[in-house]
C-alpha cells in the first residue's frame, strides 16, 4: 500500500490540464473499513495537501458523526478522490475531476483494502462511475433510493456549501437519510 501510495503521490498522467500542478490528494491504509469517494479536492485541499480540509469535509464529518481523529485515521476512512488533483475552475464552480484518475488507481487501492465494508459515493461523478446503469436518472433519484446500492455502496449529494439550494429542495436527506448514514458508519468504526 505504501508504494502505491508514493506512485500516486508522484502521479503527473494529467500535469497539462492542472492550472495549479499535480498534487495528488488520497488517503488509505490496508485495515481501512469505509471508502469515501468524491471529486476532486478544491484549492484549499491543494494547498494544504489534507483532504477534506475546508467547509465541505466540515458538513460531511457532521454527516457522518464522527471527530476529525476518526475521520483521518486511515484504518477507518480512505479517501480516494474521482480526480486527486485540483481539475481548475469553471463558469459555475470547480471543473468536473480529471477522468484520468479513476481508471488509473481506483481498482488498484481498493485490492489493497480486503476490510472495505462501505463505500460512501459522493456526488454524481462518483455515483456514475460506481453505479453505472444502476445511477438513476438524477442524484437526487439516486440518493433517494440509496438503500437499493446498500450493504456496498451508500451515495449522498456532496456536502460543498454551494450545494445548499440542494439541501433545501430535499430536506428528507438531513432528515432521513444522514441518521441512517450515521449508524451505518458507527456500527462499521466501533465494531
Amino acid at each position: 500500500m505504501e508504494e502505491l501510495l508514493h506512485n500516486i503521490s508522484q502521479c503527473i498522467i494529467c500535469k497539462v490540464h492542472l492550472p495549479l500542478g499535480p498534487r495528488p490528494v488520497a488517503t488509505a491504509h490496508i485495515k481501512s473499513k469505509i471508502v469515501i469517494i468524491g471529486q476532486a479536492p478544491g484549492t484549499k485541499v491543494h494547498e494544504s495537501g489534507i483532504p477534506w480540509d475546508d467547509q465541505s469535509g466540515k458538513k460531511l464529518r457532521q454527516w457522518l458523526g464522527v471527530t476529525d481523529e476518526q475521520f483521518y485515521n486511515t484504518e477507518n476512512f480512505a479517501i480516494i478522490p474521482m480526480g486527486f488533483c485540483y481539475p481548475g475552475k469553471g463558469k459555475t464552480g470547480d471543473l468536473p475531476p480529471r477522468p484520468e484518475c479513476a481508471p488509473q488507481w481506483h481498482e488498484q487501492l481498493l485490492d489493497k483494502m480486503p476490510n472495505v465494508e462501505l463505500i460512501i459515493l459522493i456526488g454524481a461523478y462518483a455515483q456514475k462511475y460506481y453505479l453505472k446503469e444502476k445511477a438513476k436518472r438524477t442524484l437526487t433519484e439516486t440518493v433517494g433510493k440509496y438503500k437499493s446500492y446498500l450493504p456496498k455502496y451508500f451515495p449522498i449529494p456532496h456536502p460543498s456549501p454551494t450545494n445548499r439550494f440542494w439541501r433545501s429542495k430535499n430536506p428528507w436527506f438531513e432528515e432521513l437519510v444522514v441518521g441512517e448514514l450515521r449508524n451505518k458508519v458507527e456500527e462499521i468504526i466501533i465494531r
